[in-house]
């Protein structure tokens, strides 16, 4: 009695140790003070916003509070169209398949079988024997060190992170078609004015060749004109071949084909509204690439604990029970069953340092993991920054061009009456007219800037503004 004792002791004695040792198989710890805290508020806030703000959004629909029906209905087509939606779905969907898999293996693995087998040795008196066989069989690993739970919770969490990809990948397309339609819709309004100053140079040159008909000018001064005329031409050309540009674009990321793609030009009606920043701190909770982020420096702290559970035993349980017989019609009498059950635990003793290569790669891959996350809040809070401060400046800058623009229609207001009762020469009237189609454009260039940079600030914020 007392040498089974012995022998018992003996057995388990590896299994106690490892037991005893199994608080070291956890995952690692992640010091909080080496991550970036949120900044109590904005630098750029204060200022940023200069009238009321909008309400807040419908969850998931930012881009209404353009009030554009077409910008509408261009986002929902690439929601459902977009090509690299699409791809982050389906790597989602991927990772989630495998996340099951890796669950699959802490539950037990339950099997049946049937064969038939044609064999002759010496038992047999070398005569040819058929043995048809029928069973099932149960096997289930006991997870002691958390060794399976623990790549089940790394690949849930590595699902997480695509998740909130497909989420980012979503709201990057959205920003996109948003940004290039307003850009569209900026074309065509600097189309319309470059068309219209070149309407104008055309009246001037119509003038102007009567004038020279009647002799009170020279030739000089229809070449002149003549020449403004032609370059406003040859701008307003470029122009149409850059909407097209930004047409074929939108083709793309609405998942459309270009060639029978169209979006009509219109008057630029979209309004423009004053997105408030907020708390900093939910910059870290609305953004889906920091949540990827965060998900995936988890999933590897996970995966530090399986790496380091790998140096203590598994321990399998197993079970197998059927019927083997000669011929099939005996296959199932109570004579040929046969069964068995059985328990396994396995130590690696020596490995070559495999085991230690593993715990060093994992920890690796969670020093780069949390290196990713840091450095995405930080270009999170650069990103919210970047854009209240283009927008605080953007608005300055409109209120000058503004005034710009008002002296400059006045200019060439004053010029023209002049230049028809010849007061002036002609070359001050086009250098008027030329002044003012600069300030108009870069008016446009202003607003245009502003659109983009409103956009720019609600991704930056995570697609949204309300607490």
């Amino acid at each position: 009695m007392n040498k089974t004792t012995s022998n018992l002791r003996s057995a388990l004695a590896p299994l106690v140790l490892a037991l005893l040792l199994a608080g070291c198989a956890t995952s690692a710890v992640v010091d909080p003070a080496s991550l970036p805290a949120a900044p109590a508020a904005f630098k750029e806030n204060a200022a940023a916003v200069t009238s009321a703000p909008v309400a807040p959004q419908v969850q998931g629909l930012w881009w209404k509070v353009f009030a554009d029906p077409v910008l509408d209905g261009l986002i929902e087509k690439a929601n459902g169209n977009n090509s690299s939606v699409q791809v982050a779905a389906g790597r989602l969907a991927q990772a989630r398949a495998i996340a099951g898999q890796t669950d699959a293996n802490r539950f037990p693995q339950l099997g049946v079988g049937a064969g038939a087998t044609r064999q002759k040795n010496s038992t047999t008196n070398n005569v040819a024997q058929t043995v048809v066989s029928a069973g099932a069989s149960l096997s289930y690993e006991v997870d002691l060190f958390g060794r399976l739970s623990g790549a089940s919770n790394a690949a849930s969490l590595d699902a997480a992170s695509r998740e909130a990809l497909l989420h980012s990948t979503q709201l990057l397309v959205q920003a996109d078609v948003a940004q290039t339609y307003l850009s569209l819709r900026a074309m065509d309004s600097e189309r319309a004015l470059v068309r219209d100053t070149l309407q104008a140079y055309r009246n001037t040159l119509r003038l102007t060749e009567a004038r020279f008909r009647e002799g009170d000018v020279a030739e000089l001064d229809v070449a002149r004109v003549r020449s403004e005329a032609a370059s406003t031409e040859s701008e307003a050309l470029a122009l149409d071949q850059r909407r097209a540009v930004l047409e074929h674009a939108l083709a793309v990321l609405v998942g459309e084909v270009a060639s029978n793609f169209e979006v009509a030009p219109a008057a630029w009606a979209t309004a423009l509204p004053v997105i408030p920043a907020g708390v900093p701190s939910t910059v870290l909770t609305r953004r889906p690439d920091i949540s990827a982020a965060q998900s995936s420096m988890q999933a590897a702290q996970a995966r530090v604990g399986v790496a380091k559970a790998a140096w203590f035993p598994t321990f399998s349980l197993t079970a197998n029970g059927g019927y083997a017989a000669p011929d099939i019609k005996d296959l199932f009498k109570l004579s040929t069953q046969a069964w068995g059950v059985g328990a396994l635990l396995s130590l690696p003793i020596f490995d070559g340092g495999r085991r230690e290569a593993g715990v060093q790669g994992a920890n690796a891959d969670l020093s780069i993991a949390l290196a990713n996350y840091r450095e995405q809040v930080l270009v999170a809070f650069r990103d919210v920054e970047d854009q209240l401060s283009a927008l605080r400046l953007l608005a300055e800058q409109s209120e000058a061009q503004s005034r710009s623009v008002a002296s400059s229609s006045r200019a060439t207001l004053l010029s023209d009456s002049r230049y028809r009762n010849g007061f002036v020469s002609q070359l001050e009237l086009l250098d008027a007219q030329r002044s003012e189609l600069r300030n108009r454009r870069q008016a446009l260039q202003v607003k245009t800037a502003q659109y983009i940079a409103t956009v720019g600030l609600i991704r930056a914020l995570g697609g949204g503004w309300s607490a």
